[in-house]
């Protein structure tokens, strides 16, 4: 009865304005905000029409049928008609609430509200297909509630991926400006205690790995373990990240912060609380 209500008032929707289409889409609820007294406006990432703004009518008030189901960290199967300036939410069925696993878990929390975030972030443009960017947040969350990685891992993964289906994967084998093998970069043969303590230069600005001819200043240097570690997490080696030791982990974690947030040239405000957990 409820469905075949709310039919009604859309189909008397579609009369008033013939220029109204409904559609369907799945996709994760990435943040809300409050509108009105009882409405919110909700920013999804789908998987077919990419970034999108609607509001959801009625979801503040105690008796709400779908209000739960529109919350971060939800993957929501939506039906929406097209309004004038944001699209309508009419109807929200769960197909999966990643947010209840992470609600006890103080850093998969923060990590996973890190992900949102740059999501959003990568998909600056609504209503552009995003399919990569849907597929790669659906898989990050996944892995960081089923995976038993370590949640910064996870995210410097996520984070590294993020960054390469937008175009900006930093060299982690050549020099990132004049494409040859950066002197003092190791071999696959070397001893894996030579490795660590060898030092890489690595140019944020730049855009990975730096030879020293193509020196700039401002570049950091890491440990070459800690380039290994962030190669392994771009191309889903987690059985190298996993036994990685903890001192390369933060390194690498500082290097990919750096790296993504001078790409996106805005920071991401919650890595503030991924960097206490």
């Amino acid at each position: 009865m409820w469905r075949a209500s709310r039919s009604r008032r859309l189909a008397a929707r579609m009369r008033e304005n013939d220029t109204v289409s409904i559609y369907r889409d799945d996709g994760i609820v990435l943040r809300t905000q409050k509108l009105g007294e009882a409405d919110r406006i909700v920013t999804v990432l789908a998987r077919k029409t990419g970034r999108i703004r609607a509001v959801a009518k009625g979801v503040r008030r105690t008796k709400s049928r779908f209000g739960a189901r529109l919350e971060p960290f939800t993957h929501v199967d939506l039906l929406l008609y097209t309004g004038r300036s944001l699209d309508v939410i009419t109807q929200a069925e769960t197909l999966r609430s990643y947010g209840e696993a992470l609600a006890g878990d103080y850093p998969r929390y923060t990590t996973g509200t890190a992900m949102l975030e740059t999501a959003e972030r990568f998909t600056v443009v609504e209503k552009e297909p995003s399919l990569r960017q849907f597929l790669l947040l659906v898989g990050g969350l996944r892995t960081l509630v089923d995976g038993g990685h370590d949640p910064r891992l996870v995210l410097d993964a996520y984070l590294l991926r993020s960054l390469a289906v937008a175009g900006y994967a930093p060299a982690l084998d050549e020099c990132a400006i004049c494409g040859t093998r950066a002197p003092g970069v190791p071999t696959p043969d070397q001893a894996s205690m030579h490795r660590a303590t060898r030092r890489r230069t690595f140019g944020v600005a730049a855009g990975g790995l730096v030879c020293r001819s193509c020196w700039a200043p401002g570049a950091a240097t890491a440990s070459a373990v800690t380039i290994d570690l962030m190669s392994a997490l771009l191309r889903g080696d987690w059985e190298l990240a996993d036994a990685s030791e903890r001192r390369y982990q933060v390194e690498c974690s500082g290097l990919v912060a750096a790296y993504v947030q001078w790409h996106l040239e805005h920071s991401i405000r919650s890595l503030r609380h991924v960097e206490h957990a």
